[in-house]
């Protein structure tokens, strides 16, 4: 009898193994599946794939790719803002789409964040796996328009968990929302001449707008300005003293 191939064996040297069946004991992580946050964490690490899932109110989201006009561009407008502004101001940090712990069944990736260091009197932490935990004083989101997720669960789940401030720019329709919790709801922050003050973050102002009509150096200008104010002096200078 003829001696087979070495080659055409299985696992030999030369030969394409056949293509693996998808491990069905390994579950996937889908939007609008219904979890638990550690099994939310757990299938989310399973994906390396995924740069953005959520979890909301115990349901997983996933939202799609995001334009540049109407989400990259004035996300990074705002995230500016945020970062110049704790340039100036010690013990308070700036997040850029980071995972935050809200409590068993929230665990959102908000597209900004501005928080105070515990040892500052700051509500949230970093847990040893270099996540937040607990509530950021304040919280910011990208919105298409007054229907997205952002306005309704998302917004309850901030204000139940003790948020203080919520930022929504809804792009589509060409509007910026500033809340403040207050009585354990939302209220409007008002505008000043166009310009609203963070009752939080004393000399944190946003030129609503400029920042609307891209004019990004007049939001810059008004920011500075605020962060001048002996206020905002005295805020820092009360913050510095903790560290």
């Amino acid at each position: 009898m003829a001696e087979l191939d070495p080659t055409s064996r299985p696992g030999a040297p030369g030969t394409v193994p056949p293509p693996r069946a998808p491990d069905r004991r390994t579950p996937t992580l889908e939007n609008g599946d219904r979890l638990t946050r550690c099994e939310f964490e757990r299938r989310y690490a399973l994906r390396p794939d995924l740069k953005k899932a959520q979890l909301i109110e115990g349901i997983v989201y996933m939202p799609s790719p995001v334009r540049f006009a109407t989400h990259g561009e004035p996300h990074a407008a705002v995230l500016g803002l945020l970062l110049h502004y704790s340039a100036f101001t010690p013990g308070v940090s700036v997040g850029d789409n980071v995972t935050v712990r809200l409590d068993l069944d929230n665990e959102p990736q908000p597209d900004g964040l501005l928080r105070i260091e515990p040892e500052a009197g700051g509500r949230s932490r970093l847990s040893d796996d270099d996540y937040v935990e607990g509530a950021p004083e304040l919280i910011v989101e990208i919105a298409a328009s007054s229907a997205s997720i952002d306005l309704h669960d998302k917004l309850r789940a901030y204000r139940r968990n003790g948020v203080q401030e919520y930022l929504v720019w809804r792009t589509q329709e060409q509007r910026i929302d500033w809340f403040v919790l207050a009585d354990g709801d939302y209220r409007p922050l008002p505008a000043d001449a166009g310009v609203v003050h963070s009752r939080v973050f004393p000399g944190l102002r946003l030129a609503v707008p400029a920042l609307l009509n891209g004019d990004l150096a007049a939001a810059l200008r008004e920011l500075q300005t605020g962060i001048d104010v002996d206020e905002h002096r005295r805020f820092a200078a009360r913050l510095a003293e903790s560290f």
